[in-house]
């Protein structure tokens, strides 16, 4: 079979372009992470499902992929727009801790959160705070050329590279206006790329550099991390679509300068082939802000008995450029679908022959299913026309038990959704607020089936009663034949 060629939707150009690798054979991605100050919300967390999907799928049809996600612990500040305080140093006061135990506590938040989705490793995590002194040398090394100091720092001036803004298309000062004002700047879409501390005070974070004690920029951090790891130009870059207006045309700017390119005509003169982002999740109660206290964080979605990989796949269910909208009501939706699909692997697996020749999935290579999946992940990664077809094979009255699974197997790769291992047991998810332990439940509803088959249906509606009252709903007649469900 010949696969249908990647296409994906280059930001720079506007425009679906066939991947065609930097290196052959290669594919170097750079996603841009977190900021370790406080927990990641499920909108955060889209991105990397995205970026999961992206990696997964350059797996699938044969790339040896090289995936870097950088973790903030310095320099991000509070307005993504280059303005306030450093994000890290403001929660390390509040929280009156170390702002070193603050990036560790909310980075291995930020890892469970990973592993809930199922999301594959990097290659390599790449931390800001250990790579400070490449910063201070990357920018030396385009200071002479396209920066000034100011008392403040040292500042990009964005009119010496060809195409600022492209990427966002904004590239006039009224486009740019949630730049931070500060006196003496050139023009208003400067940014630093090192703020010195102010005088009289310390930061818990600060080096010493040519412009003086302080720290880098954010948009300094991950042009450094990326070029380092990755080496320009790299094949593609993503991030939520939020970076594509300020943070990555900066870092576009900055790979300018550094690696002495042209304008963007040519992609690669940004620093990498492709930029790519994912659109917004919605939710309409507010709740999507950290700003809001009690934000929508994916172990709240757990301690109201929802799996992690309900989420992952109501992310699947659209398209990664099209705004999302979170309800509960939705996510039921997705758990539902999800249920479904594992009872139905869960009971090909049962009938599964012990040893499945490999000659069979030679044979698998040119299946009509197969090749509709592929040309569905070849068009920019259309996971939620995917998913239909992943269910027809389960489905499938016309294909061996052996088949499916092998066609199960191979989708599910690019997925994600852990369909061979994951059990109806791991899908019920007890409630943090659940009184009642499973082992109770299941006891009652065992005296339950007992009442109903004596025929006893005072009793039997005494103990749905019962269960009732404690948060439990007995599903009587449920297609799934799921039996209950805690409320």
């Amino acid at each position: 079979m010949t696969d249908a060629p990647l296409k994906l939707f280059n930001s720079l150009t506007r425009s679906l372009e066939v991947f065609e690798p930097v290196h052959p054979g290669e594919a170097r991605v750079y996603t841009c992470g977190p900021t370790v100050y406080n927990y990641p919300h499920i909108g955060n967390m889209r991105a990397y499902v995205f970026a999961d999907v992206l990696g997964r799928t350059l797996s699938w049809k044969g790339y040896k992929l090289t995936h870097v996600i950088n973790i903030t612990d310095v320099g991000h500040l509070t307005d993504d727009a280059d303005a306030g305080e450093d994000k890290m140093e403001k929660m390390a006061a509040e929280k009156a801790q170390s702002i070193w135990d603050i990036a560790e506590h909310y980075k291995q938040a930020y890892w469970a959160d990973v592993r809930a989705l199922n999301i594959r490793q990097p290659a390599q995590w790449t931390v800001a705070t250990d790579y400070v002194p490449q910063m201070i040398q990357f920018a030396k090394g385009i200071a002479d050329k396209h920066c000034y100091e100011l008392e403040s720092g040292l500042y990009f001036d964005v009119s010496t590279v060809a195409d600022y803004g492209r990427l966002a298309r904004a590239q006039t000062e009224e486009g740019e206006g949630r730049i931070e004002a500060v006196e003496g700047k050139r023009n208003a879409a400067d940014f630093a790329i090192w703020r010195k501390t102010p005088p009289g005070e310390t930061r818990q974070m600060e080096w010493d550099s040519p412009w003086g004690r302080g720290a880098p920029g954010w948009h300094l951090e991950c042009s450094v991390m990326s070029g380092e790891v990755l080496g320009f130009p790299f094949d593609i870059h993503t991030g939520g679509i939020d970076h594509r207006e300020i943070h990555h045309p900066n870092e576009i700017a900055q790979n300018q300068a550094h690696c002495c390119t042209n304008g963007l005509d040519d992609p690669r003169n940004s620093g990498a082939r492709i930029w790519m982002h994912n659109n917004f999740l919605v939710e309409r109660s507010g709740k999507m802000s950290k700003s809001s206290g009690e934000f929508l964080r994916l172990q709240l979605l757990i301690d109201k008995g929802y799996h992690p990989l309900a989420y992952r796949l109501m992310c699947l269910q659209a398209h990664y450029r099209s705004e999302l909208e979170f309800s509960w009501d939705g996510l039921g939706a997705a758990l539902t679908r999800l249920k479904r699909m594992v009872m139905a692997v869960a009971a090909i697996k049962a009938n599964a022959p012990k040893n499945v020749p490999d000659a069979e999935m030679g044979a698998l290579l040119d299946h009509i299913s197969r090749r509709d999946f592929n040309d569905e992940l070849s068009a920019d990664l259309n996971t939620a026309s995917a998913l239909p077809i992943l269910e027809e094979v389960i489905g499938s009255k016309h294909l061996s038990v052996d088949q499916k699974l092998l066609l199960v197997s191979e989708m599910d790769a690019v997925l994600g959704l852990n369909l061979l291992s994951l059990t109806r047991a791991d899908l019920r998810i007890r409630p943090k607020s659940a009184r009642l332990t499973e082992d109770e439940i299941e006891a009652a509803l065992a005296r339950r089936k007992e009442a109903r088959a004596a025929k006893d249906f005072a009793a039997s509606d005494a103990i749905r009663d019962e269960l009732a009252a404690q948060g439990v709903e007995v599903m009587d007649g449920d297609p799934l034949g799921w039996e209950w469900k805690l409320g």
